[in-house]
């Protein structure tokens, strides 16, 4: 095996170039096939909080032209000399992640999201082998190591399937490791586009969800989705009254909040999960931990749970509530998800891309 490659392949997609600088026409190379490469043809790629934190580099870091765009589903069409298992016209999709040592104790548990070694980022990441930065899904095609692509199920449609790779994983991994199944008690906080996918998967996995929100706007939707009950964070009453009921608080917030709020809510030797949120969050008391409580926080998953994730969504026929955009309309799609104007997820039709 080498890494002698084809000749690189001509992209096209969007990109921002500063932080203050809105996504616009961006023309690159994918690099050529390396011998256990896939190439996939991108139909489309779903919108995330993370590519506009990325592409205006809240979290700093961001190196430019920032190409986002990490749920992404297409067709194969090209794989290298020694990949097996996928052939041209497949379905298949990819994550927040397109590599990883594969030999470090984590990466040999399934755990490539947390390689010891660092894992690569779909976009903004840098290349195993040759340090280039990697571009995302906002594109008409990407090159992947083969081990990184995931199969999209038969029937399962192709455009509302996008989300999964980040939005449904991220909220499936904390609901598969506290073991949520019939009987669990889940309260999800936030719901958006993390928080309707945990309202719908711990429903389908048999427990029973209650939605905590701020206000009573969403009330229709959080049981039009699965959950069974609504608690409103800010009746004091309410709040009292729910303490001690929880075997799962799976946060989705985005933004730092005060955390310790819905400590009070969970059973003894159970969970407060953060899924949402990256950033310092306000100064907690460690009052709120007595009792044995937990606060913790989960990132993606590996590769096998995401497939996972993904047959058990087309089994139980889950899919993200999304709304269908052109590649032209990203900037202002930007700038509703950053007024939650949207229910659930935008994702872009990548035939748009001109």
């Amino acid at each position: 095996m080498t890494d002698t490659q084809t000749n690189e392949y001509p992209a096209k997609g969007y990109a921002a170039h500063a932080p203050d600088q809105p996504l616009e026409p961006f023309a690159f190379n994918r690099r050529g096939l390396r011998h256990d490469d896939v190439l996939i043809e991108i139909s489309h790629c779903g919108i995330c909080h993370s590519d506009l934190h990325t592409a205006r580099n809240d979290w700093g870091g961001s190196t430019y032209p920032v190409v986002p765009g990490h749920e992404i589903v297409g067709h194969v069409r090209a794989v290298g000399e020694d990949v097996t298992g996928f052939a041209e016209g497949d379905r298949v999709a990819v994550g927040c992640m397109v590599d990883a040592c594969l030999e470090c104790d984590h990466c040999k548990q399934g755990l490539e999201q947390y390689c010891l070694n660092g894992m690569t980022g779909t976009y903004n990441g840098k290349d195993r082998r040759d340090g280039s930065i990697t571009r995302g899904g906002y594109s008409d095609k990407i090159v992947v190591r083969k081990e990184f692509v995931l199969r999209i199920p038969e029937g399962m449609d192709m455009g509302a399937a996008a989300p999964l790779l980040c939005a449904g994983i991220t909220t499936y991994s904390p609901l598969k490791q506290w073991k949520v199944g019939p009987g669990s008690k889940v309260a999800v906080v936030g719901l958006g586009g993390l928080g309707h996918m945990g309202v719908k998967l711990a429903a389908a996995m048999g427990a029973e969800v209650t939605v905590l929100t701020r206000t009573s706007d969403k009330m229709a939707d959080a049981r039009a989705l699965g959950a069974k009950n609504i608690l409103l964070s800010t009746d004091r009453e309410a709040m009292k009254s729910a303490a001690n009921s929880f075997d799962m608080i799976l946060n989705t917030i985005p933004v730092p909040h005060p955390v310790a709020h819905y400590m009070p809510l969970l059973k003894v030797d159970c969970a407060q999960v953060l899924v949402g949120v990256i950033g310092t969050l306000p100064e907690m008391h460690s009052g709120h931990l007595l009792g044995r409580r937990i606060l913790t926080g989960s990132g993606i998953g590996g590769i096998a749970e995401t497939q996972e994730m993904l047959d058990f969504c087309a089994e139980k026929n889950i899919l993200p509530e999304i709304e269908m955009i052109a590649m032209q309309d990203v900037n202002n799609a930007y700038d509703r998800m950053e007024k939650s104007d949207v229910r659930y997820r935008f994702v872009i039709d990548m035939e748009t891309l001109a």
